[in-house]
């Protein structure tokens, strides 16, 4: 029987896009006839016609499952449902805009014959993004990689093809707040690189804007390394030592010399200063505090409106008298 390999692809609001990418896709599955294929799409709370997009699909073609969530719970929740219903021998992971070239799927999955478990596409190019936030990448993956005691892949998205046993090892870390790019490099696994150019999206807009970023990347600093907290302790030592000898220099300068009453000036600017350092250590205190919280109500992930299998997967598994 042919392996079976899965194509995860996350979509919210991608209704431009998907017949772009599907017909490339096609290509692609049409051409490598050694495997059979599950392309699974997660629709991450659509507000356009991308559900009924995908439901043609699965009608038309019985390669394709879809699962439809209750509500927008962003793509890094959203993968995790491909983890956990995606049925392959391999699951390969790529986005619906096709900046993630399908041609790329046939070499990874060479490698994956070759026994490598985790062969990831690294970009060459970032694309149409501008410099700035070019440079602010490269700044987040440097401190990340510092902060970390394992080694974070730069220029590394998601689009990669991940063995099935990575995918079960993802299947047990679920972590409501979650940076999956950190967990891929986490889990380890025998790791192949393969460098590509990124191209522009084929349709529609970026989802990420730079507030989201933002955010992702505080959420991938607090998921893997305590270094904020450790920062604001070093902080404060620094500070009450700087502090300690500023006082005992006065002490000395007054007793030997003596010394006018300073300006008011000064004394609000050094307030000012130790409590905006004071806020941003709780502010960091408050967002590990705010994880804590939000992992102990044991919530789920992510919540299912409706889930279709590949009518393909159904005889595979019927014909192996398993369960899908």
């Amino acid at each position: 029987m042919k392996k079976l390999v899965s194509i995860m692809i996350p979509c919210y609001n991608e209704q431009e896009a998907l017949p772009r990418m599907w017909q490339e896709l096609c290509k692609v599955m049409d051409a490598a006839t050694q495997y059979s294929y599950e392309v699974f799409f997660i629709n991450d709370g659509s507000s356009d016609n991308t559900l009924r997009i995908l439901k043609e699909l699965h009608e038309t073609d019985g390669r394709v499952s879809y699962v439809n969530l209750s509500r927008n719970f962003g793509k890094e929740n959203a993968m995790l449902a491909g983890f956990d219903l995606a049925k392959g021998d391999c699951l390969v992971i790529m986005d619906a805009d096709l900046q993630d070239p399908p041609q790329l799927m046939v070499e990874m999955l060479e490698y994956w014959k070759q026994g490598y478990q985790d062969v990831y596409a690294k970009r060459r190019d970032r694309g149409e993004e501008s410099w700035l936030r070019k440079k602010l990448s490269l700044l987040f993956y440097k401190i990340l990689d510092s902060a970390t005691r394992f080694e974070v892949l730069k220029n590394v998205g998601d689009f990669r093809l991940l063995d099935r046993k990575c995918i079960n090892a993802l299947q047990s870390l679920r972590e409501n707040e979650r940076y999956t790019k950190g967990m891929f490099c986490w889990i380890g696994y025998k790791k192949k690189e393969i460098v590509f150019d990124r191209g522009n999206r084929v349709a529609g807009e970026s989802k990420w804007n730079f507030c989201k970023l933002l955010n992702l990347a505080i959420e991938g600093i607090s998921s893997f390394t305590t270094f904020p907290l450790r920062v604001a302790t070093i902080s404060g030592f620094i500070i009450a030592i700087c502090a300690f000898l500023f006082l005992l220099y006065y002490v000395i300068k007054t007793i030997t010399v003596g010394d006018p009453v300073q300006g008011f000036t000064t004394l609000v600017a050094l307030m000012l200063f130790l409590g905006g350092v004071q806020l941003i250590a709780i502010g960091v205190l408050g967002e590990y505090i705010g994880r804590v919280f939000n992992e102990t109500k044991g919530r789920p992930v992510y919540l299912i409106e409706d889930y279709k299998v590949a009518t393909e997967v159904i005889e595979r598994y019927s014909n192996t008298s398993g369960k899908v």
